[in-house]
């Protein structure tokens, strides 16, 4: 008689845990509590937006996942284990895109795989892929200057992804683009996770990029920052931009975040 089937460990599925955790800095003048009982799982696969205003500790909460930070309290796990350090199943990006000015954009995005000691055929293949899967055909040898703000990002973008990390955290990666731009990379941004199945986790103080882009956004309180709600959004995987921003499901959230984060909430 064969045994009976079992449940999956739901801490296998779990690609971020995040459990009581604070974030306290000392200064000579005084001390600052950051983060305060911030607890929070983000499955496999998942798409999970933060907002929150300004200093409330989005960006802190990005560097503990990456071991960039030690919490001053609670614990961080990354697929189950400890986060003790920087790891290097990660992809950041960041918002700026921190281009090398004297590298053409492949050589940016090998950058990558030179810091990994990846094996140059397999790097050269991959580096092709994400260029052909960010629309920079053409653009492969130019050099930052010549990008706009947007070919700069999409580059960044393939440099985080080279390696092909199971987690990919973003810090308000489009914030200094233009309206028009930043629509055109949340529209390819939610093609390359449908691609990949990677697990995005992104700060962002848009609201409307967050419920465009999210399977649940993750709304935080003023410092210190604390999980003050999780919001799931019923939307499909797949999202046609002008179509979904139209859908009531959508106003629904971007609504409930904007009522959350009060009348000074970021609206485009």
């Amino acid at each position: 008689m064969s045994e009976p089937e079992t449940a999956a460990d739901p801490a296998s599925q779990t690609a971020v845990r995040i459990e009581d955790v604070a974030v306290r800095f000392r200064s000579r003048k005084r001390d600052v509590t950051a983060l305060h009982g911030v607890s929070l799982d983000v499955a496999m696969g998942e798409f999970v937006s933060i907002v929150g205003p300004s200093g409330c500790g989005k960006s802190t909460l990005l560097k503990l996942v990456a071991g960039l930070l030690k919490p001053s309290s609670g614990t961080v796990r990354l697929r189950g284990d400890a986060v003790a350090g920087p790891r290097n199943d990660i992809g950041y990006v960041f918002q700026r895109a921190a281009l090398l000015e004297w590298r053409s954009a492949r050589r940016n995005i090998l950058l990558q795989a030179e810091m990994r000691k990846m094996p140059s055929a397999q790097a050269a293949r991959r580096t092709a892929e994400l260029i052909e899967m960010t629309g920079l055909q053409g653009f492969e040898d130019a050099l930052p200057h010549e990008l706009s703000g947007g070919m700069q990002q999409r580059v960044a973008l393939c440099r985080a992804l080279l390696h092909e990390p199971p987690v990919l955290l973003m810090d308000e990666p489009f914030g200094a683009l233009d309206a028009l731009t930043r629509e055109q990379l949340n529209i390819e941004l939610n093609r390359i996770w449908r691609e990949t199945g990677t697990t995005v986790l992104l700060v962002t103080h848009s609201i409307a990029e967050a419920a465009y882009l999210s399977n649940r956004v993750v709304v935080m309180s003023d410092r210190p920052g604390t999980v003050r709600e999780v919001i799931d959004v019923d939307l499909p995987a797949e999202r046609e931009y002008a179509t979904t921003v139209e859908r009531p499901e959508f106003s629904r959230v971007a609504s409930h975040i904007r009522g959350l984060l009060g009348a000074g909430a970021a609206a485009d």
